[in-house]
């Protein structure tokens, strides 16, 4: 656990995005789901809160091991309809973006593509040294991810609630990919996250939407997440 901790705070310092610090709590919720505030309800929060109900309905908040799609599950063979990929030898890794998508520096990141026209649409990639050789190295999913969310991706005014995790192999490869929100007064963040170890280096990659927007983009964004994937150095 304390590799973990140690590793966690590593990637805080250089994942996060620059407008966010990284929050030291945890508030003792189940690994599963992590309660928002309780308070009056806006016509926004019931919303999200009809959407996190038929989430439920269907299981999403119980920690699972789902199937991917069979080209991703055999690696991308083939290109998807309004995507492009974008692949990076030199690093080790790539990903499907929506094709209208264009590219853009994001601090602490080494790639980020964003929609041209809609705030908080945008996917990014980072990658820090690590000694691990698997992800599966940090420990139980469940435990992991829940310490990734609340004390690396969510700000001292953001609430957290994780809906689904999942983990796929690929080529000898283990990845997990979950979803949460990210919820503070006024707005809230969706996203998918995809981690994964591999050449002596931890990856992340995060697609996020504005929660309003999230029924809709929320198929299209767990295609990125699904494609992520990491290759071999060659020397």
């Amino acid at each position: 656990m304390a590799g973990l901790q140690s590793l966690i705070c590593s990637v805080s310092k250089q994942l996060i995005a620059p407008n966010c610090t990284a929050p030291a709590r945890l508030n003792g919720a189940s690994p599963s789901v992590v309660n928002a505030s309780s308070g009056e309800a806006s016509v926004d929060e019931k919303n999200v809160t009809n959407r996190r109900l038929a989430l439920l309905g269907a299981g999403a908040l119980a920690t699972s091991l789902l199937k991917t799609s069979p080209a991703f599950a055999e690696g991308i063979s083939e290109i998807p309809e309004n995507y492009k990929s974008y692949v990076d030898a030199k690093d080790g890794y790539s990903y499907l973006y929506p094709s209208d998508w264009r590219d853009f520096d994001f601090l602490g990141h080494d790639s980020a593509f964003k929609d041209r026209n809609v705030a908080l649409q945008c996917v990014r990639v980072g990658f820090i040294p690590t000694e691990k050789t698997d992800i599966r190295d940090l420990g139980p999913m469940d435990e992991a991810i829940f310490n990734l969310v609340n004390n690396v991706y969510a700000a001292p005014n953001q609430t957290p609630m994780i809906y689904d995790m999942q983990e796929r192999t690929v080529d000898g490869k283990n990845y997990w990919t979950f979803e949460y929100d990210l919820e503070a007064p006024g707005y809230g963040v969706s996203a998918f996250a995809t981690v994964a170890i591999g050449n002596g280096r931890y990856y992340t990659l995060i697609v996020t939407a504005n929660e309003r927007r999230w029924s809709r983009l929320r198929n299209r964004l767990k295609v990125v997440a699904d494609s992520f994937k990491i290759s071999d150095l060659t020397a």
